[in-house]
């Protein structure tokens, strides 16, 4: 027999408490860590006009 505990008005089984539980331990930090997009390039793209430019503005 399940023990059963009321949440918000209704009754809930204990294994569905153990499983939200662990859900939310390991499911929220994943979501949170998992790293963002593609990063952006920290220097704004050369428009140079001839390799020459090009290398002077490097």
């Amino acid at each position: 027999m399940v023990a059963m505990y009321n949440v918000a008005g209704r009754q809930v089984g204990s294994h569905w408490l153990a499983i939200a539980t662990l859900s939310a331990t390991f499911g929220i930090p994943y979501l949170l860590t998992r790293g963002g997009g593609s990063k952006k390039s920290p220097t704004p793209p050369i428009n140079a006009s001839s390799k020459d430019e090009e290398k002077f503005i490097q």
